[in-house]
């Protein structure tokens, strides 16, 4: 008999109603991690270290050392593994966020573009944080770091987060269609990046017969422009650093639209079924 009239909201007010929605969404997205956000970024910075650590064990016994640039060899290594975990890890938290089906979806102001920003911006979050912490740590215990251009080398961080989203919208709008295809697809995708991403080597050494196998890894092209900022003695030749924005960009527009279509059809009952 009796209902509530809702007020128009300015475009501003709007706005900054959506930034909350997203903001409280961020926050829950890293509390899911682990109930103690310290605990969860602890968790994070251990995984990188160890990535380091046995990349690093690698390229020793392998005699590989001298494939790398003239220069610090341990940031050359925690280059490669900064942007790949990055990349990695913004795939995958965007994969995982909630869907159209999904019961958060009853609640009248959530809608799965807040649950994709809410996943990506929390991915980038643990990951920078992971990132300078790891760095102040060696700066201070070990050696100290210098970087050439700090923000272009940041610029390619970005890069590697953003193609790293689009990658995981796109497989997000398919997977209420295919969960099981798209699920193997992710894994392979990121296993293969351990050796597709390049972050082993640089792409001015590899020949041309070797370099058309990574030239389509948008990931390949941020972490070899990265390295071209962190080091002084280093100008990539062979890779592009719009590239994995141009991919980002034309990967999110797919996504989206796909996203669009399956929210428009989706049901309940495919994950009740499921």
């Amino acid at each position: 008999m009796f209902e509530a009239s809702q007020r128009p909201h300015s475009t501003l007010r709007s706005a900054f109603q959506l930034l909350e929605l997203i903001y409280h969404s961020i926050v829950r997205d890293i509390r899911k991690t682990h109930r103690n956000a310290m605990v969860g970024l602890m968790m994070n910075m251990l995984q990188t270290v160890i990535f380091v650590l046995t990349f690093y064990a690698m390229f020793s016994i392998m005699g590989m050392r001298g494939a790398a640039i003239r220069g610090d060899f341990l940031l050359y290594i925690m280059s490669g593994i900064f942007l790949f975990m990055t990349h990695t890890k913004a795939l995958t938290a965007v994969f995982a966020s909630e869907g159209p089906s999904s019961p958060m979806m009853q609640h009248v102001p959530m809608n799965t573009f807040i649950s994709i920003t809410s996943a990506a911006f929390s991915s980038l979050y643990i990951q920078l944080l992971s990132l300078f912490v790891v760095l102040f740590f060696y700066h201070v215990a070990i050696n100290p770091v210098v970087i050439d251009k700090p923000i272009g080398a940041m610029g390619m961080v970005l890069a590697a987060w953003f193609s790293g989203v689009a990658i995981g919208i796109v497989f997000l709008a398919l997977k209420p269609w295919l969960p099981e295809f798209t699920t193997l697809a992710v894994s392979i995708y990121s296993r293969a990046n351990m050796i597709a991403s390049g972050k082993m080597f640089v792409a001015n050494s590899l020949p041309s017969s070797m370099l058309v196998l990574f030239d389509w890894n948008p990931l390949f092209h941020a972490i070899d422009q990265a390295r071209g900022f962190v080091f002084l003695h280093y100008n990539p030749h062979f890779s592009s650093m719009m590239y994995p924005v141009y991919v980002g960009l034309t990967l999110i527009v797919l996504g989206m639209m796909g996203e669009f279509y399956t929210r428009k059809n989706a049901s309940i009952s495919w994950s009740a079924g499921r």
